[in-house]
């Protein structure tokens, strides 16, 4: 088994194991991050019923504009600040952070201080 393949696997298993545990309702609704090489993504989540209430991305393009890469540490705080504005747009304060069985670190990291300084607690 080659070492992106054991890393992808310990990943998915720590979302498993915290997704159990975490939850998002329609008071606290969870922001879920996702990331990729070449983008992030992030969106608000009210579980209860299965619903995205809120989403943005390096895809697209109001969080692209002035970026030269999209898949930095400058991309996850736009999406960041983007996501905590259209959060606080729909009313949303309060949300459950899910960092999707990825590293507090870097890039997820980032998106979530860029979150907080826009508006959101978590």
């Amino acid at each position: 088994m080659n070492a992106a393949l054991k890393r992808r696997q310990a990943r998915l298993k720590r979302q498993v194991r915290v997704r159990r545990k975490l939850r998002g309702t329609p008071e606290m609704p969870r922001l879920c991050v996702f990331r990729s090489a070449k983008h992030i993504y992030a969106q608000i989540i009210e579980d209860v019923t299965g619903k995205t209430l809120v989403s943005a991305s390096t895809v697209n393009s109001d969080v692209v504009e002035g970026l030269e890469n999209t898949g930095n540490v400058e991309a996850a705080k736009a999406v960041g600040k983007a996501i905590a504005q259209k959060a606080l747009g729909m009313d949303i304060k309060n949300v459950v952070f899910d960092r999707n069985g990825f590293l507090y670190h870097g890039r997820v990291k980032t998106l979530a201080e860029a979150a907080r300084e826009a508006g959101l607690s978590f």
